[in-house]
């Protein structure tokens, strides 16, 4: 390229290149950790933010991948400096990684804003330090690369193929039914997580790699490579070359990202049938990029977008079969028009090139757009007295007799209620009940846990009961699966007309006229509201309280109000630029 930066242009050189006292203090320190000047001198200083932990299995092998790399970064002439943020594990975290999501991003942001870093690898994968690292790597917009774990390999269970999440669900409530032994769960237990990497069903974690890799910030092909396959290992270290040479280019992530490459990300991560959980993370991510996303730009994309990736919750294969059968490129390169492909990518070539001549092996794990899993709608919004901000469900995953339903509400005020009682042989409930959850949005719960996929009644599944409408304020795993409403806005803890249901109300929704509602008058839900107490708050100290008072709602995409483009209230000044000053 023409418009090549000079070293002295480089953002690290204010820290490095300079002749002064502060400067002698950056080298002498690097010196003191072995390094001469000749391995930094003039060249682009790459922070990899790593979230390995010890405490996170599906990032086990970010020790190795962290060297690999440092080892593309070195060859292309960069120096490496790795950096540990949060981790955010899953499948370990309480109440729930989404309490910590913001603060990721805080870190994120603040660890590139206040060191010598001049481009950026993002080392994630379980579900929110993919969004979390991004959301952070945007405000500060330096040349950002990803680098996805990778999915783990394809469980197994008595000579077949067992998925994490949905294949939980599935055999703890076959459990609960009486239908298999402690031995048969424990042999679940044990052959269900067999290798590093994040959950190997169209969860979160695959469902927000894929996407970022749609928007354009990982290598083409990066997200659906098995963690423990030796091309991930390769992946990592083309990572690392490809960031050096975008430091040089000055490519940076709001170079790439538009209203286009946002709506890509959305239509593909409605056909390969996504987690619902990305409708909160890519309008957060939008908003950082200030390019508006809404509720309603995903139901009208739904409404049009085959789900075509014949993958579990959804539907019957793993990962790594997606893999074999093409990946993401052959899948994207199957959706034809509907992906634009003019988008720019971080390799500086756009979309459609990158996808250009991948090829499909398997039509049964993705489909063909006349032979689709489900013809439309992956997600649904819905609106209604009980959501009048939207709520989202998703019907690919749901028992279809359920799209259109009336039923009694059988209300639990918090997830200690439900837990206390939902396997009472007293509980008043049918399979034509509405379960409803209160208190589990961003701030009843809080941090709006994975707690959506409500559990159903053990009299109920001794019955051969598998779903029944169950609705909440809270989200739900990208692995799990039901006829669950969810991220209900306003959330209940507020205020919302969720926290005036009652045991006993009859509760419609109809998927197709994309509604949901209470049958109260009007009137009876006015004074509910007016007898509404406000909650004490959860918090009372530490970093509660700031997620307290600047959290947003789920239709905004969960964000920190103080985080986003534009907020000023009590804004410190600052260099014209956002840099720190270097004295």
């Amino acid at each position: 390229m023409t418009n090549r930066k000079k070293p002295e242009e480089l953002r690290s050189h204010r820290w490095y290149g300079v002749k002064d006292l502060r400067s002698f203090g950056h080298r002498s320190r690097t010196a003191q950790m072995g390094y001469h000047q000749s391995d930094y001198a003039g060249k682009p200083v790459i922070a990899i933010i790593n979230t390995w932990s010890d405490i996170n299995p599906c990032h086990s092998h970010f020790k190795a991948r962290v060297e690999e790399v440092k080892r593309g970064i070195w060859q292309a002439g960069g120096f490496p400096v790795e950096m540990p943020a949060m981790s955010l594990s899953e499948p370990f975290q309480k109440p729930t990684t989404m309490l910590y999501r913001n603060l990721l991003a805080m870190e994120t942001e603040e660890l590139l804003k206040s060191y010598p870093a001049d481009g950026c690898v993002l080392m994630g994968g379980c579900d929110k330090t993919t969004p979390a690292l991004v959301m952070g790597a945007l405000a500060m917009n330096l040349p950002t690369i990803f680098m996805p774990a990778g999915p783990m390999l394809r469980g197994d269970y008595k000579g077949g193929t067992i998925g994490s999440g949905s294949d939980t669900w599935k055999y703890w409530a076959e459990l609960r039914a009486g239908n298999i032994t402690e031995n048969d769960w424990q042999e679940v237990e044990d052959g269900i997580a067999r290798s590093p990497g994040h959950c190997m069903t169209m969860g979160t974690a695959s469902t927000m790699t894929s996407a970022v890799e749609v928007l354009g910030l990982t290598l083409p092909g990066a997200a659906s490579i098995p963690a423990p396959d030796s091309r991930h290992a390769q992946m990592a270290t083309l990572t690392g070359k490809r960031i050096v040479d975008m430091v040089w280019e000055d490519l940076k992530p709001l170079d790439l990202l538009t209203e286009g490459s946002f709506t890509n990300a959305v239509t593909a991560v409605l056909a390969l049938g996504g987690s619902t959980n990305s409708v909160v993370h890519l309008i957060a991510m939008a908003r950082r990029a200030s390019i508006p996303l809404t509720l309603d730009r995903f139901d009208e994309l739904a409404r049009i977008t085959p789900v075509i990736a014949n993958l579990r919750p959804s539907g019957a294969y793993l990962m790594e079969d997606f893999y074999y059968a093409g990946g993401l490129r052959a899948f994207l390169g199957q959706l034809g028009s509907a992906i634009d492909g003019t988008q720019l990518t971080c390799n500086g070539k756009t979309l459609g090139e990158n996808i250009q001549g991948a090829k499909v092996y398997n039509e049964d794990v993705i489909r063909p757009l006349a032979k689709p899993l489900v013809e439309r709608d992956g997600l649904a919004v819905l609106y209604g007295n009980i959501a009048p901000k939207g709520a989202v469900i998703k019907p690919a995953a749901m028992e279809q007799h359920l799209r259109k339903h009336t039923g009694r509400a059988v209300v639990f005020k918090d997830y200690n209620d439900m837990s206390a009682r939902i396997d009472s042989p007293d509980l008043d409930v049918d399979k034509d009940s509405v379960i409803v959850l209160q208190s589990a949005g961003p701030q009843g719960a809080p941090g709006m846990p994975e707690w959506g996929q409500l559990p159903i009644p053990q009299k109920l599944l001794k019955q051969g009961v598998r779903d029944m409408l169950r609705i909440s304020d809270a989200r739900m795993s990208g692995t799990s699966y039901g006829a669950c409403v969810l991220h209900v806005t306003p959330e209940s803890h507020v205020g919302g007309p969720l926290a005036l249901v009652r045991d006993g109300d009859m509760i419609t929704i109809d998927i197709d006229a994309r509604g949901i509602n209470m049958l109260v008058s009007d009137e009876e839900i006015a004074k509910r509201k007016a007898a509404w107490v406000k909650p004490i708050p959860k918090f009372t100290r530490g970093y509660g309280v700031l997620y307290l008072k600047h959290i947003q709602q789920a239709d905004v995409g969960c964000d920190f109000d103080f985080l986003e483009p534009g907020y000023s209230e009590g804004a410190e000044p600052q260099t014209a630029s956002g840099e720190p000053e270097i004295h």
